[in-house]
């Protein structure tokens, strides 16, 4: 399986975009790197890239990003908002998939290799790439910013990790690291007091504020026995945060910075502010998300906030994920699109799979002369449609007046059937693929003894993968009749038949996708796969016809 990296480089340039695209096309000039996101800031004067690949891919990348950013930006003329240091300000490497937080480091300690020996420039590892504890922290590693470089770099203690110690006044340094998942997270507040937003920075931040005798504000610092100033922490672990006041906008903001969403998720950030800012006579107004974020971020919001609301978990996750926009006030200062800003939906890009083509295309394709997609694909397409139906009566009964002291009952029925569609849709192109590969293992040369060999253990292979997917199909569809049954007995009355249905589409599903099972056993050899899926398959089926007469009853006892 590929090992991929995300890398999100900021670059000390948010205003000259003729700038910021001759380094996005450097990176994209990469093969086996995709850029998922470019989203400069005028008022920051910051522009933060994010894209994808493979490790080696990654670091090349970043390389010809940093390599054109030397080339293009002077920080002796820049100036902007946001604290920097370098042309490329930090370059962090965030383990995507398939390779750990150590391995990642790794390769972040190739790329500040790379630029030290081949463009001369220097820089600092951060986070999990950190070679000292002290220089873990982001913050400590950029304190002074550009205009502190000159004395840093004299200083015995910061040394850099790679590079030279002479200050390059055109470039600076960069920041190299490896870290978590970090979202870059800026609440809106109806105020233009950067002090008041600090303030509620202050509240919220783990790092708290500093203590003081007296007055807050500017009374004599406590400090401890070691001389260190002692802390009062704030509400948020995991979260870095300050105040200020954005031009472009014409209002103040909390920018905070969520280094694990797992410790301090979007929605408790914002709720946090919230909370902190209407103690202070402050109002937010909404949020916005820079670069990309997680999908999970957005649907654990949606579904707090429906929480909230009392209504029901259960719906399309494009649903929820519009829910999480419109209570986090993300689209207040300009369009929010999932599509460009949630990095799932990003890796996915354009796509051709089944489900995603209207009806009348589906059934046109299922009705040409190409033998995919065929009864294992439309066995699961019918499943997932009963699924719908019986999760549609769980969200109705969930929103019924004067049931409202049931909408959690309902809510959990309508998530079980979500989940069961959802796998069920994608399916459908998982059973096409697996016919593709038989397909595919048939073609193989065999002119030799050898290829031979090869091309029947693909065959059984993708044999088996074809037995496995229909088979899949008739387990979900089977466990789709537990939320049908539940919504018969005692979902909304008026929508019992759709239950009905629901059922009907169900068994559908199990016995079709058998006849899948039972096609593709006659071309196995392995005897004891072939027998134990045929076993297990013929008693699902007669499972299935079972649940189907009980359901229909229950029904029809209700018409």
């Amino acid at each position: 399986m590929k090992q991929l990296i995300e890398c999100v480089p900021n670059f000390s340039e948010g205003r000259d975009l003729s700038i910021i695209k001759q380094i996005t096309d450097a990176i994209e000039s990469v093969e086996g790197v995709k850029l998922l996101d470019v989203d400069p800031g005028a008022a920051t004067n910051r522009t933060v890239v994010t894209f994808v690949g493979e490790p080696e891919a990654v670091v090349i990348g970043a390389f010809e990003g940093i390599k054109k950013a030397y080339e293009l930006i002077d920080m002796s003329k820049q100036s902007g908002e946001h604290p920097r240091f370098g042309a490329c300000d930090v370059c962090p490497f965030i383990p995507i998939a398939n390779i750990s937080m150590e391995e990642t480091a790794e390769w972040a300690h190739k790329l500040g290799e790379k630029v030290g020996k081949e463009l001369g420039l220097s820089g600092y590892y951060y986070e999990s790439a950190a070679t000292k504890p002290e220089r873990k922290n982001l913050s400590t590693v950029r304190a002074g910013e550009y205009e502190g470089l000159p004395k840093k770099l004299g200083d015995p203690n910061w040394q850099p990790d790679y590079g030279p110690s002479v200050f390059n006044a055109k470039y600076g340094v960069t920041a190299i690291g490896a870290r978590d998942f970090l979202v870059a997270y800026n609440i809106n507040l109806n105020t233009t007091s950067t002090r008041r937003a600090n303030a509620i920075a202050f509240d919220v931040r783990e790092a708290g504020r500093v203590k003081r005798e007296g007055n807050p504000i500017t009374g004599k610092v406590i400090r401890n026995e070691q001389g260190e100033a002692v802390r009062i922490p704030g509400k948020l672990k995991a979260t870095k945060a300050i105040g200020w006041y954005i031009e472009e906008y014409g209002v103040a903001q909390i920018s905070m910075n969520l280094t694990n969403i797992s410790i301090t998720s979007v929605h408790e950030a914002f709720e946090a502010v919230c909370e902190s800012a209407l103690n202070r006579g402050i109002r937010v107004t909404g949020s916005e998300l820079v670069g990309l974020v997680p999908k999970k971020a957005l649907i654990d919001a949606g579904k707090h906030f429906l929480r909230k609301q009392q209504r029901s978990l259960g719906i399309d996750e494009l649903e929820i994920i519009k829910i999480a926009v419109k209570s986090l006030g993300l689209d207040e200062l300009g369009p929010f699109d999932p599509q460009k800003k949630i990095i799932e939906y990003l890796l996915e890009g354009e796509s051709d799979k089944l489900v995603n083509k209207d009806l009348t295309d589906f059934a046109n394709e299922t009705a040409s002369e190409s033998p995919a997609p065929g009864g294992g694909s439309i066995s699961a397409y019918v499943g997932a449609l009963g699924a719908s139906l019986a999760t549609m009566v769980a969200n109705l009964s969930a929103h019924k007046r004067g049931w409202d002291d049931r909408w959690e009952e309902f809510s959990v029925w309508a998530e079980k059937g979500q989940k069961i569609k959802d796998e069920l849709l994608h399916l459908v192109d998982e059973d096409t693929q697996a016919f593709n590969l038989i397909l595919k293992a048939i073609r193989m040369p065999k002119a030799t003894e050898t290829e031979k060999a090869i091309r029947l253990n693909a065959i059984e292979a993708a044999t088996k993968k074809a037995i496995e997917t229909p088979f899949r199909v008739m387990e979900l569809c089977y466990d789709s009749f537990e939320v049908c049954k539940a919504m018969a007995e005692s979902g909304l009355k008026a929508s019992v038949s759709d239950a009905g249905v629901g059922a009907l589409c169900a068994r559908a599903g199990v016995i079709g996708a058998y006849l899948n099972v039972k096609i593709n056993c006659a071309d196995l050899n392995d005897e004891d796969f072939k027998n134990k899926m045929l076993t297990e398959g013929a008693e699902l089926v007669a499972k299935a016809n079972d649940m189907e007469r009980e359901i229909l009853k229950l029904v029809e006892e209700k018409l």
